[in-house]
């Protein structure tokens, strides 16, 4: 499944009890309550669709924009 900054949005905000359209993409998602646990899941199920990240490259910038160019979403 290929990434986009859509999915991206979706998939923390599931995680985080919130409307997509809620989660700005430039900002910190810690704020919005995003903990290390979930960002674990996070990184799992991408590693598992095929990305190449990690749980610290997640956590140094913790926001949709940023998770975006990690992942090269479209």
């Amino acid at each position: 499944m290929a990434f986009t900054v859509e999915r991206i949005r979706a998939e923390v905000a599931d995680l985080l009890g919130e409307d997509p359209a809620d989660i700005p993409p430039d900002e910190n998602l810690v704020d919005w309550g995003l903990d290390s646990v979930r960002l674990m899941v996070l990184a799992e199920r991408w590693r598992a669709d095929g990305a190449e990240v990690s749980f610290p490259q997640l956590a140094e910038r913790p926001a949709v924009a940023a998770w975006a160019e990690l992942l090269g979403a479209s």
